[in-house]
């Protein structure tokens, strides 16, 4: 597993960064996450950085997170905030925290989205071969999907991943939505799953949850990738999920496409690829998700 300077506690974390002398001068609140707590760290050296917070049991959160944004750092293709650390601190009844490099309010540059979706295709061609301990598809950790456990065992075939740990654990974590029918049709579906699914050209970092509230605003003025739930699958996974709630401009998909074409099919299996992610919503949202699962599995 990548991972990220640990620290014992807040304060040694900003001494052994910045300076013996370095203390937190203010700490402001941001809103915007529903799983941590945000804030932006004002130093009196006069730098910021940012500090995601949870319980000192959740300290897997931030590891996770880490060595998300550090594989996807690695490939040199996309950018991502600075990992700074994570580390565990027994005020406040005791929290765990990971820090950031700070982003900045930039203007986005003129050719913003072709020049995402030509970043996001170079990650997605970019070498996977360290990332996997077993296999060619999955992750060398299990990490997280919102706040569930993604399971990333490895696996040589990417539709025997999908389905295994992908799939079925959501469908076996939502069985109390479904009745007896409902389990048939989702037995059957999952057994032919293989006349859905291709198996990629080559196997890719994928961001893994990667919505428009993941891509923000980097300090050079270019999209940057936050929030990641990585693993090594299909690169069409990531761009379904693009358009699952609301999409990007249109400008994107051209230019994606253009660098690296979808093999055909790939409308159809967009909604597979979905269906994981409004599973793990059902699952941490409630019913309301449960009549596009039903949508989805009924054109199956």
């Amino acid at each position: 597993m990548i991972t990220p300077p640990h620290f014992p506690s807040l304060a040694t974390a900003i001494q052994t960064l910045f300076g013996e002398r370095t203390q937190i001068e203010k700490t402001s609140p941001i809103s915007g996450g529903d799983i941590n707590e945000a804030y932006r760290l004002t130093l009196t050296d006069g730098g910021c950085i940012f500090m995601k917070s949870n319980t000192k049991e959740n300290l897997s959160l931030f590891t996770a997170e880490a060595a998300g944004l550090t594989a996807i750092a690695r490939t040199e293709a996309i950018g991502t905030p600075r990992i700074l650390g994570v580390g565990t601190d027994a005020g406040r009844g005791g929290f765990s925290f990971l820090l950031l490099e700070f982003i900045s309010s930039i203007s986005r540059g003129g050719n913003y989205w072709e020049d995402f979706a030509g970043q996001l295709a170079a990650m997605h061609r970019a070498s996977t071969d360290e990332l996997v301990s077993d296999g060619k598809y999955g992750f060398d950790s299990d990490n997280y999907i919102g706040r569930r456990r993604q399971v990333n065992t490895g696996y040589d075939s990417w539709i025997d991943f999908f389905r295994t740990c992908r799939l079925e654990p959501q469908f076996q974590s939502a069985a109390r939505y479904f009745d007896g029918e409902d389990r048939k049709r989702i037995g059957r579906f999952l057994d032919h799953l293989d006349e859905i699914l291709v198996e990629p050209e080559y196997p890719s970092l994928l961001h893994g949850d990667l919505w428009s509230g993941n891509v923000i605003t980097g300090n050079d003025g270019s999209a940057w990738l936050i929030d990641p739930a990585v693993y090594v699958g299909h690169a069409e996974a990531d761009i379904a999920m693009t358009e699952l709630f609301g999409g990007f401009s249109p400008v994107f998909y051209d230019t994606y496409k253009n660098a690296a074409p979808l093999q055909p099919g790939y409308e159809r299996r967009r909604d597979i690829y979905n269906l994981y992610h409004l599973l793990n919503h059902l699952n941490m949202f409630g019913r309301m998700y449960l009549p596009e699962v039903m949508h989805i599995l009924g054109r199956q």
